[in-house]
């Protein structure tokens, strides 16, 4: 992975077709995804069950680019060394998922993978300035986690803040949550460059159809970089 600030579009394999995860994983890169981005949930962290580092093991040979491992479970540092071996490039953990984030962090690093740190939408952006120079990436969850489709809710001037905060180093900041060519624009304005979109980028397509995957992932970067035109 090279550090730059153009947008990424990576989309969530929570809205994808669970019986054709690794076709669905080829498709959306070939029809222009940047990253692939896992949703891994508990059922006790949030009220929802998804994958677990099998599947992640699975769908790693049908990825070329970036897999991006977002982990909404607790606790987190039992499970690094599993998702890493995986083939996760990127894991990222919540701060509000235990009391050592520090320690996650370093865990994280240590088992070769990019350290991220997650902020719900009631977690303040204050939350991650003692951690800026142990992370690669900050997700700014703009739903509250647990679930796909739900409506955005408006984080701009927590990504501001970000902004501010993070300066000249090389850190990601990502989206997560209710992306779609409306709410692209305010974020990347903001200072995001990682977008996730899930029943955005999968809507209307499918393995044998993905031409509207590669439709609507050219429609949400056209809407953020258009903040830059």
């Amino acid at each position: 992975m090279t550090f730059d600030r153009k947008i990424k579009i990576a989309p969530s394999i929570l809205a994808a077709d669970f019986a054709n995860f690794g076709a669905e994983c080829a498709a959306i890169e070939a029809q222009g995804a940047d990253w692939v981005h896992v949703d891994v949930m508990d059922g006790h962290f949030v009220p929802n069950i998804t994958f677990g580092p099998a599947t992640c093991a699975a769908i790693r040979p049908h990825i070329k680019g970036v897999m991006d491992v977002h982990l909404m479970i607790a606790p987190v540092d039992p499970y690094i060394d599993a998702f890493a071996a995986a083939g996760a490039d990127v894991i990222t953990a919540h701060v509000e998922a235990g009391p050592h984030i520090h320690r996650t962090l370093q865990a994280i690093r240590a088992a070769g993978a990019r350290a991220g740190i997650a902020l719900n939408p009631g977690t303040p952006a204050s939350a991650v300035e003692p951690l800026l120079d142990m992370i690669d990436l900050v997700c700014v969850m703009t739903v509250n986690p647990g679930f796909g489709g739900q409506k955005f809710i408006d984080m701009t001037d927590k990504v501001c803040a970000l902004r501010r905060m993070i300066g000249d180093r090389p850190i990601h900041i990502e989206i997560d949550g209710g992306v779609d060519p409306d709410t692209a624009p305010l974020v990347a304005r903001a200072g995001a460059d990682v977008l996730v979109a899930g029943s955005a980028v999968f809507r209307g397509g499918s393995v044998s159809n993905p031409e509207p995957y590669g439709d609507n992932i050219r429609a949400i970067r056209a809407a953020a970089e258009g903040v830059y035109a």
